[in-house]
């Protein structure tokens, strides 16, 4: 083998070398950032989850059964018509 030949096939063999190098470092990087998409979807998964559960304690608290049974609980009772009071608000130009 001549050395021109020679050093054709040992540039061929770097550059390919190199070239390989290039692709499984990309992939890695791609594999790597997939990763963190998942994560950040598992994350976003459970927010809206606690999000769910905590809207129906919310609903649950403001229920009037809930409100009626506590206020029977401070010695408090439904009021009748005659102690109930309209305010009404008086916007001031």
């Amino acid at each position: 083998m001549d050395p021109t030949s020679l050093g054709r096939t040992v540039l061929t063999f770097v550059l390919l070398l190199c070239s390989l190098g290039f692709v499984t470092w990309r992939q890695s990087r791609a594999l790597e950032a997939n990763r963190e998409l998942d994560d950040l979807r598992r994350h976003v998964s459970v927010a809206q989850a606690e999000r769910v559960e905590l809207e129906r304690d919310i609903q649950a608290l403001r229920s009037r059964s809930r409100i009626v049974a506590e206020a029977r609980a401070l010695g408090m009772h439904t009021p009748g018509g005659d102690e109930q009071f309209i305010l009404v608000r008086q916007d001031t130009p």
